[in-house]
């Protein structure tokens, strides 16, 4: 059975088991709970390893090929060109509903107040980079650029000096190799995950529902959605790629953009978007285990469109007054900055970036962010699943332009 199918009928009984458990009791929701933090926390207990060493032997590979600088460009240009698309869309669609004389409606107004702004410390995770001992980098199963850096340095050791490497280089490949063993392994018994965690994400839409106000925003994004995944990503491989078939990272993509809906979670779905990358699209290894961790640690442009998106009805819930032309494109600049500055917040980070945003822009919006809070369950499955397709779309378009991809048959999917 393929891994989408059984994602689908995880979450179909997820779904299922909402309507049938007596939810509103507390012991009952508790549980469901526990048991979705239990299903994400297995989605990642190999995460750390399999970057450590996948990563150490792809950069040793990728350099002794001399194609470590290229792989970098090419992935480097697809995270910044998906986070710029991703943004123009969010602002399009709003400049297109207010085209045709509609509006989202305006959220009202509330005296609430939060102990503790949301924030991100920068200066925290810039020394984070280089602990005092590179392996507490390890210890972290959060925050993956340290791991991911130290991995670099390694491989690129080995590649220096690849004769007195070589027993290290047999260790690590065997070790990646165990390691994607691993993964695939939990990959598929995370369709039973599936079950707890999309049932959670029902139980977590309590507010959301209650305020119907948020959903034509929710309309919206999922247009968004559609369109990016469906429309702007495959004609973009089509043209720059010249791919007759793009669809088929769609159909390499289901799984991954279920699991990161549900969990909202981008280190949860990373495993399950590489090993895709690898048995469905046919990505070579080297590239598979360089490409997605740095997508997953800096490619948050669903989040830069979804904070985009919520700042805009924030501030028109705030002032009827019109958005200015000076407003949009200090807009597009601070989200795409913050964007990157999110790679320690795997979850949660659309409300901690939207915070940032509105401590930013001042001005009395200072608390703005709060008005959102009953959608965050939603708005972060949004930008998980943006954040996910991006990924994957990303991650093809870099191994065709590199030349390290060996096409497999549709039949041939997992």
């Amino acid at each position: 059975m393929k891994v989408w199918i059984k994602y689908l009928l995880g979450v179909i009984l997820g779904i299922v088991a909402y309507f049938i458990l007596p939810m509103n009791i507390p012991a009952v929701s508790l549980a469901v709970e526990n048991c979705s933090e239990f299903a994400i926390r297995f989605g990642r207990y190999s995460l750390m390893p399999i970057l450590f060493f996948g990563t150490t032997f792809a950069v040793f590979k990728l350099r002794s090929q001399k194609l470590l600088l290229k792989a970098s460009f090419w992935t480097i240009l697809a995270i910044v060109f998906s986070t710029v698309i991703l943004i123009f869309l969010g602002l399009f669609s709003l400049g297109v509903i207010k085209f045709f004389d509609v509006n989202l409606p305006r959220i009202p107004i509330t005296g609430e107040r939060m102990a503790e702004t949301p924030a991100i410390n920068v200066k925290e995770l810039f020394m984070n980079l280089v602990p005092y001992s590179s392996f507490d980098s390890l210890k972290d199963g959060v925050y993956l650029l340290p791991v991911f850096l130290f991995a670099g340095f390694a491989g690129a050791g080995c590649a220096v000096d690849t004769a007195s490497s070589k027993p290290v280089i047999t260790l690590l490949e065997s070790l990646a190799k165990l390691c994607y063993t691993l993964s695939s392994f939990i990959v598929e018994w995370i369709a039973v995950g599936m079950i707890a965690i999309s049932s959670y994400w029902l139980i977590s839409l309590k507010a959301f529902t209650e305020a119907k106000i948020f959903m034509p925003m929710t309309v919206l994004l999922l247009v968004d959605l559609i369109l990016f995944i469906f429309l702007i990503c495959p004609i973009l491989i089509k043209v720059f790629c010249k791919d007759s078939r793009p669809y088929r990272v769609l159909y390499a993509g289901i799984s991954p953009l279920l699991a990161a809906f549900f969990s909202r979670d981008t280190n949860f779905v990373l495993q399950v978007n590489m090993r895709h990358g690898k048995e469905s699209l046919g990505i070579n290894d080297s590239l598979n285990h360089y490409t997605y961790p740095l997508f997953a640690i800096f490619g948050r442009g669903g989040t830069a469109l979804v904070i985009t998106v919520c700042f805009v009805t924030i501030l028109r819930s705030y002032s009827p007054l019109a958005f200015s032309m000076g407003n949009i494109t200090w807009l597009f600049l601070s989200a795409f900055g913050v964007s990157f500055i999110l790679c320690a917040l795997p979850a949660g980070g659309t409300f901690v970036a939207l915070a940032v945003l509105c401590t930013m822009y001042g001005k009395g919006f200072e608390s703005g962010y709060i008005l959102m809070r009953p959608a965050i369950p939603v708005l972060a499955s949004f930008a998980c699943a943006f954040d996910a397709a991006a990924a994957a779309y990303g991650s093809y378009f870099t191994a065709m332009k590199c030349k390290m991809i060996e096409h497999v048959e549709l039949r041939h999917f997992i």
